[in-house]
């Protein structure tokens, strides 16, 4: 009952006049700095917002950046499926069906579902942030860099289940993106990598860069082609009604936001684990376990909902290592890790004896700040959906130029707008060729974490494989993979012999009928 007492104590705060202005005040300002290319990410809208919220008290402060955090969020959810351009990794996912569903005139049900289903995940997410914090503290103490090797190569693998009908294509792709995330400086022997003698390499190549080429000016110099053959503009909805997920969206989405929830909150937990790692993990688990996995990457609906439950309900979980062993399991839990200490206030096992008064409303914050999202986004949603209005004319020049400027505040380089002009001609070059660009990019992001751990779990077992089998948490992640794996090849499979039936079947018929 204590828990449940500190947890209405916490709403009490955090439900003060001025707490909530504060959090609506930071959802609005995380939204319209996460629409900016170059400051899309959480981690970035936070860190620019951080000198602000310095200012307020604690629990006030901590609680304007649960709203900023959110904010940003649907934010690069609005980019990704209006636009094609995910301005955070985790919205990467979202380019395959929310899309899809914008070029079939659903943009509205496709945004309104992403917020709905990150508000239904929010609540499971601290329901069992409340509950389950000491069981999952524990489970994220015992995982160590062989569990997170074994998690990444995890997340490797159902990359190519993303491929689409090309399995071939999609490890192409992937293996694409890890060859692009060794280039730089290696961090165990200081050997340049792919850097071709460029200092400009030396720091790698940032994700912004590669995803405004392959997904933002890519998809630009694709349509442009489609422009010369006087193809329509994308369809805004006519109908208010229209702007919102209908009885049957929700119907089919169920399955989704469950997977999407309980996932995303149990890899929220794990210490660097994180919303890219929950989306995507929610978008192959909930594609793998349909009835019709062919369909997905066509538009969706629950292509949209499971990744965006991940995605919000993983804030719950990353609270777990955040505040019950001060260790940040991604870079927007790093800025609030900061903000922490820079109020004087200790993360810890003893954080919620010392200071119930800043840990609960924080708590408390992260579901309010949904719900402030779903009342302020859901209204303004036909709105958003104006920009598929804009002519071609109009548009594509303002995504080139967001995209250059938004390249070249990475680092204030024009070394990275060039860069910006390859990525643009390869992601070209793959949408002509049929190769999906998802899965190079999320190769891109797993790989330096992959080989980082890869590396340490060699380094504490002398080079010794059997590492990866000895521990129990990596060998279950091992046999859920190989499962996972099986499965994937399995419904390809039946999904071959479907289609050879009904080919047969037609064939059956007309020579019946002459």
């Amino acid at each position: 009952m204590s828990v449940l007492t500190n947890l209405i104590d916490g709403f009490a705060t955090a439900m003060t006049v001025t707490n909530l202005a504060w959090m609506i005040g930071g959802a609005i300002l995380g939204t319209l700095i996460g629409i900016l290319p170059g400051l899309g990410n959480p981690a970035a809208t936070l860190a620019i917002l951080l000198p602000l919220t310095l200012r307020l008290p604690p629990t006030t402060g901590l609680i304007m950046m649960a709203g900023i955090y959110h904010g940003a969020k649907f934010a690069g959810a609005t980019t990704a499926i209006l636009l094609n351009i995910p301005t955070e990794t985790s919205s990467v996912v979202l380019c395959y069906d929310g899309h899809e569903l914008a070029k079939q005139g659903r943009a509205g049900p496709a945004m309104g579902m992403s917020a709905i289903s990150g508000f239904i995940a929010s609540t499971v997410g601290i329901i069992a942030l409340t509950f389950a914090a000491p069981l999952a503290a524990r489970l994220a103490v015992n995982f160590g860099p062989p569990e997170f090797a074994v998690l990444m190569f995890f997340g490797l693998l159902l990359v190519v289940t993303l491929a689409g009908k090309s399995p071939v294509k999609g490890l192409i792709s992937m293996f694409l993106g890890l060859l692009v995330s060794t280039v730089g400086v290696d961090i165990f022997t200081g050997t340049e990598r792919f850097t071709f003698g460029s200092v400009n390499l030396y720091d790698g190549i940032e994700f912004l860069i590669v995803t405004l080429g392959l997904f933002a000016v890519g998809e630009v110099l694709v349509n442009l082609e489609k422009v010369r053959g006087k193809v329509e503009k994308l369809d805004a909805p006519k109908r208010l009604r229209d702007y919102l997920p209908n009885m049957a969206d929700f119907k089919q989405s169920r399955l989704a936001i469950a997977i999407g929830s309980v996932v995303g909150f149990f890899i929220g937990a794990l210490p660097g684990g994180g919303s890219t790692m929950a989306s995507f993990v929610s978008y192959a688990l909930v594609k793998n376990t349909s009835k019709h996995p062919e369909r997905f990457g066509t538009g969706l609906i629950e292509g949209v909902a499971g990744p965006e439950a991940a995605n919000n309900s993983e804030a719950g979980g990353a609270m777990i290592p955040l505040l019950s062993l001060g260790l940040p399991g991604s870079a927007s839990t790093s800025v609030m890790l900061a903000a922490l200490l820079l109020y004087g206030v200790q993360p810890g096992p003893l954080l919620f004896t010392n200071h119930p008064e800043i840990a609960w409303p924080v708590i408390a914050s992260l579901y309010l700040g949904t719900i402030a999202l779903l009342v302020l986004n859901l209204p303004l949603i036909p709105l958003w959906v104006q920009i598929l209005r804009i002519p071609y004319w109009l548009l594509y020049p303002i995504i080139l130029v967001l995209a250059v400027v938004g390249a070249y505040s990475v680092r204030g380089s024009i070394f990275d707008v060039c860069l910006l002009m390859v990525f643009s001609i390869t992601g070209y070059l793959l949408r002509k060729l049929e190769v999906p660009a998802t899965p190079m990019l999320m190769a891109f992001v797993l790989g330096p974490e992959a080989e980082l751990t890869v590396r340490q779990s060699l380094m504490l077992s002398n080079n010794n494989p059997m590492i990866f089998l000895e521990r129990p948490i990596s060998a279950s992640i091992l046999i859920t993979t190989v499962i996972v794996v099986v499965l994937s090849i399995w419904g390809r499979r039946r999904q071959r012999q479907r289609a050879a039936a009904s080919v047969i079947n037609v064939n059956f018929v007309a020579d019946t009928v002459k």
